[in-house]
Parts: structure tokens; C-alpha cells; sequence
């Protein structure tokens, strides 16, 4: 397993985290030299600040880390992260903490900042690095920011290099990793097999669409995953501008979501029956592109008008929802970078979901509070459900009036959900700026919440 901690037994630089209310307590218990050290250099703990301190015969002695103030810290996260990331190259270890400090999600904090996307050119390592502290539980948050570190490249990736064919690829490296079994459907196969949204979105690409398939676990409650695996999305013929074009990387977010999550879930040995389904395409353009106003079938038998192409996201995640229903789970969970109304709604930071179900709503809102993962619910507004209604099909991908756009695009897939507890994100999936912990770039969203959550639920 590969260590991001380093090892227990090093010589390490003790690190103190300082309150800024606490910052005269603590100076005054220190010697002479210490204090003149931080007194010259300005040290105020405002949150995020570092300082290393040296001994008088210029070795570094400790570190101070400035936690700030409460409220400072309410309007972010990861705050050791900040102070980490201006430390300089050398071992470190927790040495005090304010009473307040959250030590696990700290360290975790510490974890993601050490993540670098270097496939394509060679980026320094943060040189800090901490030895866990010996009441964090280590292995968790080492495989915590592994699946995190797995959904930030595989987001990051460029579409040339991440394709259907890639994200398969990374799904049968995941499953060969714990013994999962994976089988996957393409091609004209998908047509075979009932799945015709799948093989019609993807259809147009050189790249040929599929439904990859992946289970674990022989015991536990069945909980089923699916993940919207759209490579890149041109918008189809209702073709996206260029400016809207440029991040469609990211659009298998959903997709990498759901894979980091498993990869979680199977590293932790959670006792569940894993499912995770990804309909992998690219949404592209050519002679056999499906049209505005082709009214297609699905999977579920409802039919589906099509009034914009660039809505297709939902359609092949109706064929694969309507396929995870059909086993009967105890809960399905679906990801999405779906709607850039629920990125208008609630911004990049908060990941907006929907669901019904209070047992899972109460386990995924504690579970977000206590993981720092922050989620925000939407409702499945029964009222808009005729909006989604065109009548010369069953369902209409695309409502027009430019209302809701996110709730109609949830109310569509919850129709092919079936009975079972469902709950759907509707994510970003990418962080626009820098933060602690957080670098700019793809990254994951809900996913270590849903890691608490589910087993909570589960019991429940």
C-alpha cells in the first residue's frame, strides 16, 4: 500500500498549532529566544501562518502553525493545510492543539495538500511531511486521500488520454487492486442488451460507448453506485461554444466520483455488496448523431423527445439506473457533473443532492458535518414533474423555459430509479482556485461523506 504518512519512527520537528486567542498564553510560557524569534518575524497565528523556529545553534527546533480565529476558520476548511504547504522540507509531528482542533480532518487536510497532477510534466512535492498522530486513524485517511487522489486524475486527465477505452481501463485496474469482478457491454452490444440511451449518445464517437459493470463483496446490505462517465461533450449537435467546450474533460466527473468512492469502500473492507455501474461516452458529432426532436426508447421502456443533445447526461444514466434497479439494491446512490444550474444554485464548493428518503438525508448531513465534505439538498419538486412531461413521449430531456434546471434533470432520472432509497448528485467536480488541501483542478465531492454515511444508513 503506498504511505503517505511518513514513518512513526523518524526524527521529527515538533509542530504546534496555535490559536490566535491563545497566542500570548503560549508565547509566555516560552523561552527568551522563541519569543524574540516570533516577536521578529510577526508571528500573529493568523490562520494558515508558519513559522519555523530554530534552536540557538541554528537547527529547527519546532514549528508553529497559526490556526487563527474561530471565525476565520468558519468561512473554510483545512486550515493546517494552509500552514503545511509553507513549511519547509523536513519531518513533522503534532506536538499541542487548541481543545477545538478537529486532528483527524486536519491530518486528512495534510494528506490531500500532498496531492500533485505530474502525468504530463514534472511538479516539486509539498517537502513538508507529517508522522500521523497516535490517535488518528491512519490507514483510513491514508485510503480516504488515495480514492481522492484517484478522482482528482482521473477528472484531470485530458480527454485524449481518457477516453471510454481509459475509463475502462481504470475501472479493471481498481477491480484487479481488490479482487472485484468487472464485466462491461459496448458497442452494438449495448443495442443487444437493452440499452439504447447508452449506445445512442455514444454512437457518434470513433470511440465506442459502453456500460461498465463492477461488483465486490459476497455480504452486507446491496448498495449500487452509478456514475455519469460522459469523456467529453461537445453538446452534441446542439454544439457547445468553445468556451463552454474547454472543460468538458471533466464532464465523467461523476464517473471518478464513483470510482474513488469504491476505491474507499473496498481499501476499508466496508461490509456491503458493492455495485458500481459507469455508462462510459463520448458525446460527439457525426453522420449517426442523435437529433433534437428524435424521440428515443430506453432501457425502462419510457420513451424520451429529445430537445437539446447537450442534455445527455441524464439519458445515459436512465438506461443505467433502470439497470441498477432491476437487482433490487437497498440503496442507489447516482453522480453527475449534470446541470450548470446546480453549479449557479450553490457555487463549486457545496455539492447539491437530492433525495427523499430522512433516514439517508440525516445519516448524509451528519456525516458531511463530521468529514468536512459539504453537501446541500435539493428538493424533488413534485409540482415540476409536468415539465419534464412533452407529451408526445413519455419523458423530454430537456424541459424549455430554462426553469429549474437542475430539479427537472432529477425528476427525469428518478423515474427510471426505481423503488429503492435513492439519492442523486448533481456536482461541479472541479475546484476553480487554489484552497488548502484543495488544489485547482478535478476533484472529489460528496464522496467522503457518502463514506460514513452509507454504513450509517445501512444500520440503520
Amino acid at each position: 500500500m503506498k504511505t503517505l504518512f511518513a514513518a512513526s519512527d523518524q526524527t521529527a520537528i515538533p509542530l504546534h498549532i496555535i490559536d490566535q486567542g491563545m497566542l500570548d498564553t503560549w508565547i509566555a510560557d516560552q523561552p527568551s529566544h522563541v519569543q524574540n524569534w516570533c516577536k521578529t518575524n510577526d508571528f500573529k497565528a493568523s490562520l494558515g501562518q508558519a513559522l519555523t523556529v530554530p534552536s540557538e545553534n541554528g537547527d529547527a527546533k519546532m514549528a508553529l502553525a497559526g490556526y487563527g480565529t474561530r471565525s476565520a476558520r468558519e468561512r473554510g476548511r483545512f486550515h493546517l493545510a494552509g500552514a503545511a504547504a509553507k513549511l519547509p522540507a523536513g519531518v513533522y509531528a503534532i506536538a499541542s492543539a487548541p481543545p477545538l482542533c478537529d486532528l483527524a480532518n486536519e491530518t486528512l487536510g495534510w494528506l490531500l495538500a500532498r496531492y500533485r497532477f505530474s502525468r504530463y510534466s514534472a511538479v516539486s512535492e509539498m517537502p513538508a511531511q507529517l508522522i500521523c498522530p497516535s490517535d488518528v486513524n491512519a490507514t483510513l485517511l491514508e485510503q480516504v486521500a488515495l480514492g481522492e487522489f484517484m478522482t482528482r486524475d482521473l477528472i484531470n486527465t485530458p480527454s485524449n488520454d481518457m477516453g471510454p477505452d481509459e475509463l475502462e481501463q481504470a475501472a479493471r485496474t481498481l477491480a484487479d487492486a481488490h479482487n472485484a469482478t468487472i464485466s462491461v457491454i459496448a458497442g452494438d452490444d449495448l443495442l443487444d442488451q437493452n440499452f439504447p440511451l447508452i449506445h445512442t449518445v455514444g454512437r457518434a464517437s470513433t470511440r465506442r460507448p459502453r456500460l461498465i459493470d463492477m461488483t465486490w463483496g459476497t455480504s452486507g446490505p446491496k448498495v449500487t453506485l452509478v456514475g455519469k462517465g460522459v469523456c467529453f461533450d461537445t453538446g452534441g449537435l446542439n454544439l457547445k461554444p468553445g468556451g463552454s467546450m474547454g472543460l468538458m474533460k471533466k464532464d465523467m466527473g461523476g464517473a471518478a466520483n464513483v470510482l474513488g468512492l469504491a476505491q474507499m469502500i473496498m481499501a476499508t473492507n466496508m461490509t456491503l455488496c458493492l455495485r458500481v455501474l459507469v455508462p462510459a461516452v463520448e458525446n460527439a458529432v457525426s453522420g449517426n448523431a442523435f437529433r433534437p426532436g428524435d424521440i428515443l426508447p430506453s432501457r425502462k421502456g419510457l420513451t424520451v423527445e429529445i430537445n437539446n443533445t447537450d442534455a445527455e447526461g441524464r439519458l445515459v444514466l436512465a438506461d443505467a439506473l433502470a439497470y441498477a434497479q432491476e437487482d433490487e439494491p437497498d440503496l442507489i446512490v447516482s453522480m453527475a457533473t449534470l446541470t450548470g444550474a446546480a453549479r449557479v444554485a450553490v457555487g463549486p464548493d457545496l455539492a447539491p443532492y437530492f433525495c427523499d428518503d430522512p433516514q439517508f438525508v440525516t445519516a448524509l448531513e451528519t456525516a458531511a458535518r463530521n468529514t468536512w465534505d459539504p453537501v446541500w439538498r435539493l428538493p424533488f419538486h413534485a409540482p415540476y414533474e409536468s415539465m419534464i412531461e412533452p407529451g408526445i413521449a413519455d419523458l423530454d430531456n430537456a424541459p424549455k423555459g430554462g426553469f429549474a434546471g437542475s430539479i427537472t434533470a432529477a425528476l427525469f432520472l428518478r423515474r427510471f430509479a426505481g423503488s429503492a432509497p435513492y439519492a442523486h448528485f448533481d456536482v461541479f467536480g472541479w475546484n476553480p482556485a487554489d484552497a488548502p488541501g484543495r488544489p485547482k483542478g478535478g476533484t472529489g465531492q460528496g464522496i467522503r461523506a457518502l463514506l460514513q454515511a452509507i454504513p450509517d444508513f445501512c444500520a440503520s
